[in-house]
């Protein structure tokens, strides 16, 4: 599995780039690939998302900096910005794999793997998907798969910074629930790439793959 670290991306750049990478993993040209970066300031809204749950107008919302954007994954709105890790896992899900379901909760197991790391307990709420402390949504889960091709997929929120956005949405559509970071649990500064470190390494583990680093640079549209 190979492992690129993006940097900082723009979200309408990495859905280009996801959608490229998915076509040439269905066609055999790369192997299965994990992305990891932080995004510009966005909200996006999933196939499911219910328009009351952005409560205010887009454009308002553009004023403060923050774009909009339709995705074409699962789930309804959420937000993605700086101090928060976002992994794009484009797998082939092998025959014996091949359930929704269980990929999502597998992708939860990474998130609580990587929280247990740094000496915080997550886990699940039973009716509803994401890593979890407490009351709290740590890690929100949004995935497409096409041809048993996986992409979009999880979103890890490292330091307080990410959260004060999502006074601005109901996260997830889920009202009576909290948002939280790592940092704001673990009572501690963690850096980001010691995050991703951990999130790949924990998803190699529970997708029984071989985390490759890539040697990549930086995204541009220009170089897929």
């Amino acid at each position: 599995m190979l492992v690129r670290r993006l940097g900082r991306v723009r979200y309408a750049d990495g859905l280009e780039l996801q959608e490229q990478l998915v076509k040439r993993r269905q066609a055999g040209a790369i192997p299965d690939t994990l992305l990891l970066l932080e995004h510009e300031p966005v909200f996006t809204l999933g196939r499911n998302a219910q328009a009351q749950n952005v409560l205010f107008p887009a454009e308002q919302l553009r004023e403060r900096g923050f774009d909009v954007h339709e995705a074409g994954r699962g789930g309804d709105v959420t937000y993605h910005g700086p101090g928060q890790v976002v992994g794009y896992p484009i797998l082939e899900l092998p025959p014996e794999r091949r359930d929704v379901h269980r990929y999502v909760r597998d992708l939860e197991e990474v998130m609580i793997r990587t929280c247990a790391a740094y000496g915080v307990e997550a886990g699940r709420i039973a009716g509803l998907t994401g890593c979890w402390v407490g009351d709290a949504k740590l890690g929100a889960i949004g995935v497409r798969i096409s041809r048993w091709v996986t992409s979009h997929g999880f979103a890890f929120n490292v330091r307080e910074e990410a959260l004060a956005p999502f006074r601005l949405i109901v996260p997830c559509g889920i009202r009576d629930k909290g948002v939280t970071a790592l940092e704001t649990v673990a009572g501690r500064t963690v850096p980001l790439d010691d995050v991703m470190e951990r999130l790949a390494g924990h998803l190699a583990d529970v997708f029984d793959r071989q985390p490759v680093p890539d040697a990549e640079r930086v995204y541009s549209p220009s170089a897929p």
